[in-house]
């Protein structure tokens, strides 16, 4: 008897999870049009960047994207989304040790993505056509270190569990670990969001596999969060594949990467989180690998345009191949991570 209410009660809870990804879904669908609407009535659109992320002139990237660039197509998408999950959360899924954190760090990024997006739309021509990137480290190294706080002086977390190392206690270093983390995350989304598609279909395979994590350790509340993420980012998805109706702009790549990182954190699973961003951690890889060539080799680079994404079109693949091929390593790389997440505890 107390087996089968143990059943009924854990199968209402993922139920109630469940319900959060559609509702996510929903919301982000509705307010979709309103978006567009808006965004092409007010023409947001996404100016191209002339210089390459690596140093110099993304000459290859102009070539490649010439086209697209001849149609004016809105930013800013990433409002949809965060604002979706953020009404869904704070009706229904408020938890001061589990939604909290994750939901006032993803609005506080997005903001700041907010502000720079607005910039972009009307400042001139440039990579950072938007705001200073010093100013907008500062900025988000606030917002970090803030929620770094946060965790350690009101959570009480104090210590991160490593393989074969155990639990590793680091007092008030968990603030500093916490900002790297943070920080390291949200940039490389920022990065990977150069394809119509791409950013938001391996954010789908993260937070998918961060449910699964978040179920196993009975974090219900926040494996619905995750879940609402899901589905508003299958929302803003079905919208951005190829040919893209709008782009989430850095409104909706810093927001949920700084989500992500903080989920990493309250998981207790930061080692874990590069296996399951392993596509995040290649294209990032592969913008630093370009600039130390250059700096190192006299101008020679090593890949023929960085993030990588951009060196597979330029040696022949098609956007749509080289977005769909992306996911499929996202979502290896998410079943990976829950898999080594899960067999972590042999060894701790």
């Amino acid at each position: 008897m107390i087996e089968t209410i143990e059943i009924i009660a854990e199968t209402n809870i993922v139920l109630q999870v469940l319900l959060l990804g559609i509702l996510g879904f929903i919301v982000s669908m509705v307010l979709t049009p309103i978006y567009t609407s808006i965004a092409y009535k007010w023409q947001w659109w996404k100016q191209q960047r002339t210089d390459a992320w690596s140093g110099g002139e993304a000459s290859v990237y102009k070539k490649l994207h010439a086209e697209k660039h001849k149609r004016n197509i809105p930013t800013m998408a990433g409002i949809i989304f965060v604002t979706s999950v953020f009404l869904v959360t704070m009706l229904l899924n408020l938890d001061r040790g589990q939604t909290w954190l994750p939901l006032a760090a993803m609005v506080g990024s997005g903001a700041i993505g907010f502000i720079d997006d607005w910039i972009n739309i009307r400042g001139k021509k440039s990579l950072v056509a938007g705001m200073q990137s010093k100013i907008k480290f500062i900025l988000h190294s606030a917002v970090a270190l803030v929620g770094g706080w946060w965790f350690f002086d009101r959570l009480d977390v104090v210590s991160i569990s490593l393989p074969f190392v155990g639990e590793w206690v680091i007092g008030a270093g968990i603030i500093l670990l916490f900002w790297l983390v943070v920080i390291a995350t949200a940039n490389a989304v920022n990065i990977t969001d150069g394809l119509d598609g791409l950013a938001g279909g391996l954010l789908v395979a993260s937070f998918s596999a961060y449910t699964v994590i978040c179920l196993i350790q009975g974090q219900y509340v926040l494996a619905g969060f995750c879940l609402s993420v899901v589905g508003a980012l299958l929302s803003y998805t079905w919208f951005n594949v190829y040919p893209a109706r709008f782009f989430m702009g850095d409104v909706g790549s810093f927001s949920l990467g700084t989500a992500l990182g903080v989920i990493a954190m309250q998981t207790d699973t930061v080692w874990v989180l590069p296996i399951i961003g392993i596509v995040f951690v290649a294209e990032t890889g592969s913008v630093i690998i370009n600039r130390l060539s250059k700096k190192l080799r006299g101008g020679k680079k090593v890949f023929l345009s960085s993030p990588i994404h951009h060196h597979f079109e330029a040696i022949g693949w098609p956007e749509t191949k080289v977005t769909m091929r992306f996911w499929i390593l996202g979502q290896v790389a998410a079943v990976l991570g829950i898999m080594a997440y899960l067999l972590s505890g042999f060894v701790m």
